[in-house]
């Protein structure tokens, strides 16, 4: 398969952005998350509900939400997680109330860290391997990349604020390169956010981190 302009594919299959520009983050992107009002909150239960459904009867404690946006997750996780910390590119909106902000992902250990739409925004991805945690939540725009015309004019392909793009095989093979084991993979976000097509819009994705 030939590979649209600067971008390649990496070993583990990821569609990997060469060189992209330093991107602008603030109030003003965070704040688009915001404009979904309810859904928004919406979302982030159907997140959490997803998270406790696959993990079962082992107890969260604590969680870090990385790239927490307006925070409607950790509103969420925070009634019945003792300790919820949340992190972001910029700090334009304040961690919900009970939540503290942390610089680090690395820390300390977390039973949950999640990512919920921030993986792809990185610029690098193998800090996964080095995180102190017990299990992992991912959701991020599926990438098909049926064709370089499909992906020229795909609505997730976003030159610099999108660096990697994963499909449902690329994201299992390199969580297991980074030492996570995957217990279920879904597009269940995609019964609020639905695609332009019939194919899956959103990966969402659990991992439990190998002893």
């Amino acid at each position: 398969m030939n590979m649209l302009d600067g971008y390649i594919k990496t070993k583990l299959g990821i569609i990997k952005q060469l060189n992209p520009s330093p991107y602008n983050y603030g109030f003003e992107y965070s704040s688009n998350y915001e404009k979904l009002g309810p859904l928004g909150l919406q979302m982030a239960h159907l997140r959490f509900g997803f998270l406790r459904g696959v993990i079962g009867n082992k107890t969260i404690n604590s969680l870090l939400d990385v790239g927490y946006g307006c925070g409607d997750f950790l509103k969420v996780a925070v009634s019945s997680i003792p300790v919820c910390h949340g992190t972001d590119l910029d700090e334009a909106y304040n961690v919900p109330t009970g939540c503290n902000f942390v610089s680090e992902l690395d820390s300390q250990h977390y039973d949950v860290i999640t990512f919920f739409d921030s993986l792809e925004h990185m610029p690098e991805n193998e800090f996964v391997k080095d995180l102190d945690c017990n299990y992992i939540c991912i959701s991020l725009p599926w990438c098909h990349y049926f064709s370089d015309d499909w992906f020229d004019t795909w609505k997730h392909r976003k030159p610099d604020e999108h660096i990697w793009h994963y499909n449902d095989e690329s994201l299992s093979s390199y969580m297991n390169a980074m030492g996570y084991n995957t217990l279920l993979m879904s597009n269940i976000e995609d019964t609020i956010r639905k695609g332009v097509d019939s194919h899956p819009n959103i990966l969402t994705g659990i991992f439990e981190k190998r002893k």
